[in-house]
């Protein structure tokens, strides 16, 4: 069975980068500072889990004990073995039965899992994961770009995503919005969506090839793109409601986060995880 998360205290705030808040519709969203839970489970929205008691959500962070946290299985960062014995420490901590993971390819391809293999089960080519199955950890693993994660408290069924730029220009979130819909009926009014812990709209300097794929406004000259921002207006279009979508506060790369940073130049990840407790 999956552990219940120790209740904790939590606070509501705007995001630690002044230029990283984000509005939208004359709304400001609503921005989380996950709460580290402990050394194998990470940060957990501390919201989420008051709320969601049957839910088991989290993002890891890249050490335990000193030693190197990371579950990069694709990224070169650290040996085979103890990536996998990573996973393993994970999968024990939150009790699932079995986990899901896939070799993102910044793309739109997402799996349904009604059941799975016991253990860590990973698939081709793919960059989210929906199940309304109890015992079912979905993951996905980054070092910079977005983890979206999207509940439909009613129906209980999941979903997490990756986005990094390319996977947003393609439309990754619409295409997760869709799969939880043929799914298991939900619909964008009925969704909680959490975006967590990236690199910041002050951090990340892209071209202008990034803002035109993107179809935001073009600058002269490389500038900073506020993903999560972007994200959240899309999600905004696509019709969840505001005040259902909430923003991690950590950066990847300005906040003492204990995170992983392809910018910074980590080959390791952390993954954000999601599964409904039996």
């Amino acid at each position: 069975m999956l552990p219940r998360l120790v209740r904790v205290s939590y606070t509501l705030s705007t995001n630690v980068c002044g230029s990283n808040a984000i509005f939208c519709s004359n709304h400001k969203v609503t921005s989380v500072t996950e709460v580290f839970v402990s050394p194998s489970l990470g940060l957990a929205h501390p919201v989420w889990t008051e709320r969601f008691p049957w839910l088991c959500q989290g993002c890891t962070t890249r050490s335990v004990d000193g030693a190197v946290y990371d579950f990069g299985l694709f990224s070169g960062g650290s040996s085979t073995e103890s990536v996998k014995e990573n996973w393993s420490t994970l999968l024990g901590a939150t009790g699932a039965n079995s986990m899901v993971h896939g070799h993102q390819v910044h793309g739109t391809k997402i799996y349904t899992h009604h059941t799975v293999s016991a253990g860590l089960n990973i698939f081709p080519d793919c960059d989210g994961h929906v199940t309304d199955s109890s015992g079912v950890l979905l993951s996905v693993t980054t070092a910079d770009c977005v983890p979206i994660f999207l509940v439909d408290a009613d129906r209980r069924a999941i979903a997490v995503l990756h986005a990094g730029w390319r996977g947003i220009a393609s439309g990754i979130l619409d295409c997760g919005i869709t799969a939880l819909k043929e799914y298991s009926g939900s619909c964008p009014v009925d969704l909680m969506m959490h975006l967590g812990p990236s690199i910041c709209g002050a951090c990340y300097e892209v071209g202008a090839e990034v803002f035109e794929a993107l179809e935001q406004p073009i600058p002269l000259r490389p500038s900073p793109i506020n993903l999560r921002g972007v994200l959240t207006q899309k999600a905004d279009e696509a019709g969840i409601p505001l005040t259902n979508i909430t923003v991690s506060d950590h950066c990847t790369r300005c906040t003492e986060s204990d995170l992983f940073s392809h910018r910074a130049g980590d080959m390791g990840r952390q993954v954000s995880y999601i599964g409904l407790r039996p």
